[in-house]
């Protein structure tokens, strides 16, 4: 069968990453898209008018049967989350996530969807591994004995444990990847619930224009993590939707900075330099934070490659232009 020509179902399609996806699959030849989001399509950060799209709550059980109906395959990345800020002082919205994430699944299985791929993220992790900055890299089995990021990441690790089950129990073809911090254009830059390379470009964009010598910075600066560029989170989600890697696999890249490098490759794009100021009572999250992709390379024959200086340079480019256009009072999406 020919997937391109048959419907597939982007949940999730108002924000950052599964927008992105439906621009993929419109480049990928997919004609029957449909892209399912909850917030009005103004706010959506890619909206395409030759695909179908539907804007619905997915917390409510009839509304993902709905998004569901006559679906080959979904790709169900809906969820209420954000950055470090947002996940950490709105741990109730993000576990009312489950209700998504239940009520697809039933609405899959229903309507006899031949493909199901779930997007979970790397707050499922043991946070007693995540203490050392120079944190080796997380490899699956470190999900277990269970210690999530609160919140946000026990709702992930809940519904990866679904998927698990739907597919041993009715046969459903689940497939889940752990994204790694995915960061790049058409994505939130301001508002509370933007990621660390979106804040820190905006945070040198802003100073910089306003001739400020400062910027703040959350935490001490010495706290690692690995960004995974938007077009290495497209292909390897669809290269994990179509292979037959049954349980959650990382997608991130392997590329371990600390926040202080980010700033700095930020601050080199930018063509300026500031002082931090280091905030210690902000949210911060895990000490370290790293994709072991040992499976991925095994499994795929392929990693994340896209370097952190390649990505945030074009991210810095796309908020650039945001944030001047913003300033010259056009609207903008957060």
């Amino acid at each position: 069968m020919n997937d391109t020509n048959e419907i597939v179902v982007v949940a999730g399609a108002d924000g950052f990453i599964a927008g992105s996806l439906v621009a993929d699959l419109r480049r990928q030849g997919y004609t029957r898209i449909r892209a399912v989001g909850a917030k009005p399509f103004e706010q959506w950060y890619q909206h395409f008018p030759d695909v179908e799209n539907v804007q619905l709550d997915l917390k409510d059980r009839q509304n993902c049967e709905t998004a569901a109906q006559g679906a080959y395959q979904i790709f169900m990345l809906a969820a209420d989350m954000g950055g470090m800020g947002f996940i950490e002082t709105h741990r109730a919205e993000c576990m009312l996530s489950v209700l998504i994430s239940t009520h697809m699944l039933l609405a899959a299985k229903k309507h006899n969807v031949q493909k199901y791929f779930y997007s979970s993220s790397a707050c499922v992790y043991n946070a007693n591994m995540q203490e050392d900055p120079n944190c080796p890299g997380l490899k699956e089995e470190d999900a277990y004995p269970a210690l999530a990021e609160d919140g946000y990441g026990w709702e992930k690790l809940f519904s990866e444990r679904m998927c698990r089950h739907f597919r041993e129990d009715y046969g459903l073809h689940t497939r889940m990847a752990r994204y790694h911090n995915v960061y790049g254009p058409n994505g939130t830059w301001f508002g509370g619930r933007e990621k660390a390379p979106a804040a820190i470009c905006r945070k040198v964009i802003e100073a910089k224009a306003k001739g400020q010598t400062e910027i703040p910075v959350w935490g001490d600066g010495t706290q690692t993590r690995s960004f995974m560029y938007i077009d290495d989170c497209l292909k390897g989600t669809r290269m994990i939707m179509n292979s037959d890697i049954v349980d959650p696999i990382n997608l991130g890249s392997s590329e371990m900075v600390t926040i202080n490098q980010l700033i700095d490759i930020a601050e080199e794009i930018g063509g300026a330099k500031f002082k931090r100021v280091y905030d210690l009572s902000a949210p911060k999250g895990v000490n370290g934070r790293n994709s072991d992709n040992t499976m991925i390379k095994k499994r795929l024959n392929w990693e994340p490659s896209i370097s952190l200086r390649d990505g945030l340079e074009k991210t810095y480019r796309w908020i650039y232009d945001q944030y001047v256009a913003r300033e010259q009072g056009a609207r903008v999406v957060a």
